[in-house]
């Protein structure tokens, strides 16, 4: 989840070259605000902020699956449990969805009595864990972003905290290491996972402006996704692009799409194709945008 406005009238000057056209096809024309997809059971499932809704896509069609006004949903994870998990930014809490789409149960706080502000993205791990970010507030000066595990049972616990808009997330193929999209200090930190779920090691994995200077001085660090090979899939709500980092933090390729901003992304089956949320008007409710599915090469 992103500053609205704060980027809308630097975005017009830094639009990149679009894909070739036979590589991106437009899957929804018109989505408010998407967000945080999950490939799940032959489905694109993804949330739309601005329409307060989980949607899917089954190859044909989008339908809407849940709807929670006031919830401001940022992204969807398949839980262990056989339901799907929401990240409520606008509400603060996480909603437990059913697999018919009904809300089964909310979480506001840790443990400890934490509330969540602005909860954000997901990373599920093997031992049926979810990690999650709670961003803060959206403006830079305050760096109160945290990260949150919630084990199987449904117990939520504080792993990090003192994180500068603490945004996209995803877990190393081996689960051994957790990347972390700090937005506001424009860069990608790492830590290392330790056996109960704690944190540790907390370091630099890539600055954006360093690793792909073409995104500019002010990138702007957004969704995150790994590759069956450990490559690091990066997207900016600063520019219509995805970065693909390697392991050895040099970069792979880009993405770029036709929209100023691109978010979040997934994989479709086989990763033959990455599906790029992206958003068109940062400026005005309920911010449309575009579902994009780009050829993945």
């Amino acid at each position: 989840m992103k500053r609205f406005l704060f980027f809308g009238f630097l975005i017009a000057f830094c639009l990149a070259s679009t894909a070739n056209a036979g590589d991106i096809k437009v899957i929804n024309a018109k989505a408010g605000f998407p967000e945080g997809p999950l490939w799940y059971k032959d489905k694109l499932y993804y949330v739309e902020y601005g329409s307060q809704t989980v949607m899917t896509w089954d190859g044909k069609q989008n339908h809407e699956f849940w709807k929670m006004d006031g919830c401001g949903p940022s992204a969807i994870v398949a839980s262990s449990a056989g339901d799907f998990l929401v990240t409520c930014y606008d509400s603060g809490s996480i909603a437990r969805i059913s697999q018919d789409g009904k809300t089964t149960a909310e979480y506001k706080q840790d443990k400890a009595g934490q509330p969540f502000q602005g909860p954000n993205d997901f990373a599920a791990d093997a031992k049926g864990g979810v990690y999650f970010t709670a961003s803060g507030p959206w403006e830079s000066e305050p760096i109160v972003g945290k990260i949150f595990y919630m084990d199987p049972t449904g117990e939520i616990r504080l792993v990090a905290d003192d994180l500068h808009y603490a945004n996209g997330i995803a877990l190393s193929n081996d689960g051994q290491t957790l990347f972390l999209a700090e937005s506001e200090a424009s860069r990608v930190i790492q830590f290392k996972v330790q056996p109960d779920g704690s944190l540790s090691d907390r370091k630099l994995f890539v600055r954006i402006g360093q690793v792909d200077p073409d995104s500019g001085s002010y990138a702007y660090p957004d969704g995150l996704k790994l590759d069956r090979n450990g490559n690091l899939y990066i997207g900016q709500y600063s520019k219509g692009r995805v970065i693909v980092v390697s392991p050895d933090k040099k970069l792979v390729k880009t993405i770029d799409v036709p929209s100023p901003a691109a978010p979040n992304l997934n994989f479709g089956p086989d990763e033959a194709v990455v599906y790029i949320m992206a958003v068109d008007d940062q400026n005005n409710a309920p911010y449309w945008g575009k579902v994009y599915e780009v050829a993945n090469k």
